[in-house]
Formats: C-alpha cells, sequence, structure tokens
C-alpha cells in the first residue's frame, strides 16, 4: 500500500497500566476513505486503542502514525483535521443545541459566519425542529447525534467514533450508519468502534478485537471465510439425505468441511466450499447424476453474530485441564 494511501499505521503497539496488558501487540493499516470496524466486546481494547491514536494515551511500545505523524507530536493544524466522537455525552447539559454547536465551531476557530454549517449540520443529524432545548432534556438518541454533529463542525478528514451507536435503538443505528456512509462519499476517514457485530456489514474493513490482541482484520467476507474456512452453501432437497450422500458430499474436492444438515428439521444441506459460484454448478450436476431433486440452492452468509463466535472459537486457546 503506497504511503500517500494509508491514513493510519500502526506497528506492534502495546499498553500498559498498572503492570497490566490492556492492549498487546496491534498492528494495522487503514487506507484513505475506508470505513474502518474496530468491533469486540466491552474491555477488550478498544477505547483504549483509539485514545492512543488521538494523542490521549502513549503506548508502552510499538510504532503509530495517524496523518503521517506521531499523535504524541500532533500540531494543531494536524489535529484541525481530526474528529472524535467519544463514548460519554461530552457537551454541556445547560446549553441548547444550538449553543452547544456554537461551542463545538468557537473551539475549533471557525468563523463567526459559520451558521450555514450550523445548519447544515442540524439537518444532517436531524436536530433542526429541536435547536432550542437543552442538552439535559434531550433523549439518548438525540444526544448521540448532537455529539455527531459537534465532532463534524470543522469538517475533519479523518473522523474517531467512539461506540457512537450504543444504547440506540435499530433504526436510528441504521440512521446513524447512513450518515456515516455519506460522510465517506464526501472524502472522510472513519474508524468505528462498536459492540454490536453486526455492523460489520457497513465497513469496509473490520478489525476483531478480544482481550486486547487484534485477531485479524479482514473485509466482511474476509471474516466469513475465515470463521468458516470458505463460503456457505445451502442446498434445499425434496428428500432427507442418507448418511452415505453426505458422506460422499463431503469428499467431494471442492468442499471444505464436513456436509451438514440445514438447521430447524428444513431438508437439505450445508456446505462449505472453497468458491461458491463455482461449486453450485458443479453440486447441480452431482445431484442430477445422484437422482436426488435439488428444489434451490445459493450462497448462505452467516449473520456476523454467528461469524464472531466461531472467529472466537479458532483462535481461544484450550483451557489447560491438567492437574499438577
Amino acid at each position: 500500500m503506497n504511503n500517500n494511501d494509508t491514513i493510519i499505521h500502526v506497528d506492534n503497539l502495546s499498553v500498559e497500566f498498572n503492570k497490566t496488558k490492556v492492549v498487546q501487540e496491534v498492528s494495522f493499516e487503514i487506507p484513505r476513505g475506508a470505513i474502518f470496524g474496530f468491533i469486540g466486546p466491552s474491555g477488550s481494547g478498544k477505547t483504549t486503542t483509539v485514545r492512543m491514536l488521538t494523542g490521549f494515551y502513549q503506548p508502552t511500545t510499538g510504532e503509530m502514525t495517524v496523518l503521517g505523524h506521531s499523535p504524541t507530536q500532533f500540531t494543531a493544524k494536524t489535529r484541525q483535521k481530526i474528529g472524535y466522537m467519544p463514548q460519554q455525552f461530552a457537551l454541556y447539559p445547560e446549553l441548547t443545541v444550538w449553543e452547544n454547536l456554537q461551542f463545538a465551531a468557537s473551539i475549533y476557530g471557525m468563523p463567526f459566519k459559520r451558521d450555514v454549517r450550523l445548519n447544515e449540520l442540524l439537518e444532517f443529524v436531524e436536530l433542526s425542529e429541536d435547536r432550542n432545548k437543552l442538552g439535559r432534556n434531550l433523549s439518548g438518541g438525540m444526544k448521540r447525534r448532537l455529539s455527531l454533529a459537534a465532532t463534524l463542525v470543522h469538517r475533519p478528514e479523518l473522523i474517531f467514533l467512539d461506540e457512537p451507536t450504543a444504547g440506540i435503538d435499530p433504526v436510528l443505528r441504521r440512521k446513524f450508519w447512513d450518515h456515516f456512509k455519506t460522510l465517506q462519499d464526501d472524502g472522510c476517514t472513519l474508524f468505528v468502534t462498536t459492540q454490536y457485530v453486526g455492523e460489520a456489514a457497513y465497513c469496509d474493513y473490520v478489525g476483531v478485537m478480544i482481550q486486547g490482541r487484534l485477531l485479524m482484520v479482514e473485509t466482511p467476507q474476509g471474516l466469513r471465510q475465515q470463521a468458516y474456512g470458505g463460503e456457505v452453501v445451502d442446498m434445499h432437497i425434496k428428500q432427507r439425505l442418507l448418511h452415505k450422500d453426505l458422506i460422499a458430499l463431503s469428499d467431494l474436492p471442492f468442499v471444505q468441511a464436513e456436509a451438514t444438515e440445514l438447521p430447524d428439521d428444513r431438508l437439505g444441506v450445508r456446505l462449505v466450499v472453497n468458491d461458491a459460484s463455482h461449486a453450485i454448478p458443479t453440486l447441480l450436476k452431482w445431484c442430477e447424476h445422484e437422482y436426488i431433486t435439488v428444489e434451490s440452492i445459493e450462497e448462505y452468509h452467516p449473520p456476523f453474530d454467528d461469524v464472531f463466535v466461531e472467529l472466537v472459537k479458532k483462535h481461544t486457546p484450550p483451557k489447560d485441564v491438567s492437574h499438577g
């Protein structure tokens, strides 16, 4: 990857507090213009990593550059290119929505003729009708939207969003991701942390964090392939397959794992194959040769919750059950 295309570079990054390792040997790169999802359970080290990348924490070991600079040596000019939305509502409860936005704009040194920009933002986050509400009277979802607007006032090119959809309903969560996609289309790079594994589907690249370690960085489809060892195909048939048929299917050269019957008592079989588009025609021919009637066959995309569980299973070392 060309350095001009890399907006964040992290190499062997670790940090410990009071001799407890919080982030361990994390390495990744993020290309300019991407949506990067940083996914993992609470306490896995996501927020700590973001705080190192934004210069709030200094790493114990390792190197990192953001916009070509070390975060611990950011100049004011570099900081103006970055937006950071923290987990907690960091604006003023006694100020109105409009006053909070004005305050955020003044922090970034925006000129007084900024009302057009602020009105654009209120419309973007759907708070135009609530501009005169006090911060303390806003719902949780409205506070998240106001925080997003405040993060965007100075038109940053790199935006860190720490758990932006935490605690909001699924409809608003989807709207947030629509907003993020619009920002990406405008040329922004987004680094989004989340506990909601299903949000991986909205990202270009996904980093999976478990207990302070980065398991992998992959595309959403790459995560599925890592979890299951290939692409998944569901084949619905009219009759229940015999055991010998399942064995024969499992032995086909392009099948990567043992064939299993479909869940929920549906007639058919689920297969992991190296390439679904090539495997499907061959499977149809095989079934025709074996006089098996196929009702439908299609690639199956497992939910990312299931993908995450499979990845954790694969990368969690077995417990030592030996007795000393």
